[in-house]
């Protein structure tokens, strides 16, 4: 489980009695979709024929965009998730970063949840004694491409799960 416990009430909405923006919010899930989008090949390479992965992307990113509900963005999770079931190493890393990149929409917690798997993704794609480099890499990539107006509640929140993360944000 890579929520925590007790929920973080930076990442609830206002609505429901946290102090998360709808801006923010969605920033949260484009960011999620792009780095599920960055590590996606590593399940098409293997899976040509499934579009689970790429689709919940693209409704992770329709619902950013306020196309579709939050529902459709959530349900879309499990249809990621089922792609990753029966898979092993990077590919089903890959698809497992999809369903957490579009379930942003229902709980804004799963951002982290993208970003650990695709770092996961890397690591089981990279050549013998070369995965925590490649993670390293990864772990750069996101943090370079995360919007600065959620940056320091990002980074903050990769302190405080790491542990329940697989440490994959030691870079």
């Amino acid at each position: 489980m890579i929520l925590p416990k007790k929920r973080d009430p930076r990442f609830i909405t206002v609505r429901r009695g946290g102090t998360l923006q709808d801006t923010d919010h969605r920033l949260l899930a484009a960011w999620a979709a792009d780095c599920a989008q960055h590590v996606l090949h590593l399940f098409e390479e293997t899976q040509p024929n499934d579009d689970r992965p790429r689709r919940a992307i693209e409704l992770a990113r329709a619902w950013t965009r306020g196309e579709i509900p939050m529902t459709q963005a959530h349900n879309a999770a499990f249809t990621a998730n089922a792609a990753a079931r029966g898979l092993t190493g990077a590919a089903k890393q890959a698809a497992l970063a999809a369903g957490q990149a579009v379930a942003v929409a229902h709980v804004a917690a799963h951002e982290l949840g993208a970003a650990a798997y695709a770092i996961r993704a890397v690591r089981e794609a990279a050549p013998d004694g070369q995965a925590e480099e490649a993670g390293r890499r990864e772990c750069e990539w996101q943090r370079a491409h995360l919007p600065s107006e959620i940056r320091d509640l990002v980074l903050d929140d990769q302190k405080l799960r790491n542990a329940i993360c697989w440490f994959v944000f030691d870079c």
